[in-house]
């Protein structure tokens, strides 16, 4: 643990550049969305900046609590925010912090030498979204208050309301999101801010989160979050579902004086042939990469070939491995801090400091191969693995062949199972993935063929969690959908291409139905990631009953609870319960009215909210470990009648 440092934190630390108006106005352009994720971020902005106090040295611990009414408490043992009057503005700096957009010490001024949020204008979005906000600052034995109300609104100018023992430092931070702005609700996602404090507390070592679930509920209490080995532990976290091939976990730290930035890497492989790697810059998680992830891939293949070189694994002659063929079943998380960052795209998916490539080669480089010289046993098994994915590799890319576009679709070589729609307009079109002839003989007597495709499925599809690439385009059921969607696989997918803005997964409601979705969901999140995160996956919901009386349907019930309810309903009217074991037991016009009928179907969008989390809990459901898939569906058995992937 560092050393708290002490020093001044005055009004000469906070610049200020515009005022606050359009944030209530365009809210999205601020924090994305107004749905449930932009809800969320309110509280990522308010903890960042106790990240920063943290991250600076000033800060140790940070309690975070959500109560029963979803106010958000966040308090930091930092120095405070200033509370002097600001000479800019003539109001407090506290004041001026929450009520100015880029108003903060990330301006500027030495206060933070990296930070992330919304680079200084989190508290002030944050106040202009909340239904009211109150700020408490705790320094000099003294506690000041201040509070806003509307948006926004100051309610009560700072003033001093007591008094605290002069050890005592620190800001607080309770607000109420507006539900005026935030249209679908107020209610927070117990797991969501759960996984997102653990991951902050992953990310910056030696720091205490306090999360705090003050709901009268299953996950009513507090959980503590610290972790010493930091992205080591990380690592080990996200490998625990697997079977690791070396028992180290690999790690550096170091800062390169000149550009002031600090890069820290941790990696391990398992036998899996999936690849785990996440890229962070000032504990921003950049989904799309950029110049950190960019240079730790460089450098991982120079190093992996130069070691398989100078041991003959690779030949004088013979090319080198890809790093197609070195990242198979890599678990690693590279996390830069940059005084500086600069990121394509509004949503900071991607860094694009070319500064920042170069620091990362050096610090990663000369630390695996220092690494290789004195764990030449570890070196040996990560060369092997290349070596064995490179072998599959290529004869992967002799079964991907088949699966083209150029080789099948525009030759007009449909699969033979594919009932294809009349349409050829994308946006309308769907299809529907069905497992079993008689459900989708029921399927496609069914549909409207001029929009409605129809794939029939034979039995369970392969786990790709556990196969090879080369054993995955080898099974007839999946070339079948790859060939169907006609928008390539993996990396070569092209989602302008897809022919189908609908992808249906159709199975029976009982619990084969819900292992082979899982399979589906598995292969589509595997291979199409772009397709689900473009928002064309759906699964079906068919009924599990249908109440009837004579020849005349009354109701159609879609699980347990709704049956229980259609009863009281009735109340003492004759009707028969028939209860459909599969789709097959329907025909053709009860599988159009409760299923396929875009006026009266029920379908679930599938969803990835955040990746990391999803990659998680496929490995967990499909992979090898027992133990930890006992244990989710231990904890989450009673969830199972509503279960939602």
């Amino acid at each position: 643990m560092t050393e708290v440092k002490h020093e001044e934190y005055t009004s000469s630390d906070i610049q200020v550049l515009e005022g606050l108006e359009a944030v209530r106005k365009r809210p999205g352009m601020y924090i994305g969305t107004t749905s449930e994720a932009g809800l969320h971020h309110l509280v990522w902005e308010i903890i960042d900046n106790s990240i920063d106090e943290a991250l600076a040295g000033y800060a140790h611990n940070i309690r975070i609590t959500v109560d029963q009414n979803d106010v958000v408490t966040v308090e930091d043992d930092g120095r405070g925010m200033p509370t002097e009057i600001h000479p800019k503005t003539g109001i407090s700096t506290v004041e001026t912090i929450f009520t100015v957009l880029h108003a903060g010490g990330k301006f500027g001024g030495g206060a933070y030498k990296v930070s992330g949020g919304l680079h200084g204008v989190g508290a002030s979005v944050v106040n202009a979204l909340s239904e009211w906000l109150e700020v408490e600052v705790y320094k000099d034995g003294k506690v000041h208050f201040v509070s806003f109300k509307d948006g926004g609104k100051v309610n009560q100018s700072l003033k001093q309301i007591g008094t605290c023992p002069p050890e005592k430092t620190g800001s607080l931070v309770r607000f109420k999101a507006d539900p005026e702005i935030f249209k679908e609700g107020t209610v927070y996602n117990y797991r969501t801010l759960y996984e997102r404090i653990r991951q902050m507390a992953f990310l910056n070592k030696g720091i205490t989160l306090y999360f705090t679930w003050d709901k009268e509920d299953d996950h009513k209490g507090e959980t503590i979050f610290c972790y010493n080995g930091g992205l080591k532990e990380y690592v080990s976290f996200l490998n625990e579902t697997e079977t690791p091939i070396f028992s180290d976990v690999l790690y550096c730290e170091a800062d390169d004086p000149e550009t002031e930035i600090s890069v820290e890497v941790s990696l391990q492989y398992n036998n899996s042939y999936s690849e785990k790697v996440y890229s962070f810059c000032n504990n921003i998680y950049t989904p799309e990469g950029g110049m950190h992830l960019d240079g730790f891939r460089q450098t991982l293949a120079r190093v992996v070939n130069a070691y398989a070189k100078d041991n003959n694994y690779i030949k004088k002659d013979d090319p080198n491995y890809a790093y197609d063929d070195i990242k198979e079943g890599l678990t690693a998380i590279i996390s830069i801090k940059h005084p500086d960052p600069q990121y394509e795209g509004q949503t900071k998916g991607k860094l694009g400091n070319a500064e920042v490539r170069p620091v990362v080669n050096k610090i990663f480089g000369d630390y695996l191969k220092r690494y290789f010289l004195e764990n030449p046993d570890v070196a040996k098994k990560i060369v092997e693995k290349a070596k064995s994915a490179s072998e599959a590799r290529l004869a992967a890319q002799r079964a991907r062949e088949t699966t083209r576009r150029k080789s099948s679709l525009e030759l007009g070589n449909l699969p033979g199972k594919l009932r294809d729609c009349a349409s050829k307009d994308a946006s309308i079109c769907e299809i529907y993935i069905v497992e079993g002839n008689s459900a989708g003989g029921s399927a496609t007597m069914g549909r409207d063929s001029n929009f409605q495709a129809v794939l029939p499925l034979r039995g369970k599809i392969l786990n790709v969690e556990k196969a090879r690439t080369h054993k995955i385009f080898d099974n007839a059921e999946i070339r079948s959908m790859i060939t169907a969607f006609g928008c390539g696989i993996g990396e070569e997918i092209d989602v302008s291409k897809l022919r189908y803005h609908k992808i249906v997964i159709m199975t029976d409601a009982d619990v084969d139905g819900q292992h082979i979705t899982t399979l589906m969901l598995t292969f589509l999140y595997r291979f199409f990631r772009p397709v689900i995160e473009g928002g064309y996956v759906y699964v079906a919901m068919p009924p599990l009953y249908k109440l009837h009386k004579g020849l005349k349907t009354l109701r159609y019930c879609y699980s347990d609870e709704e049956l229980e309810l259609a009863k009281r309903d009735f109340g003492d009217e004759k009707y028969d319960i028939q209860r459909y074991k599969g789709l097959g037991e329907m025909d053709p016009s009860q599988l159009w009215e409760t299923t396929l009928d875009p006026e009266t179907r029920t379908l679930k969008r599938v969803t990835i909210e955040d990746a990391m989390d999803a990659d998680a809990v496929f490995s967990m459901l499909m992979g090898d470990e027992v133990e930890p898939r006992k244990n989710f569906i231990i904890e989450n058995a009673h969830f199972a009648k509503n279960l939602d992937i």
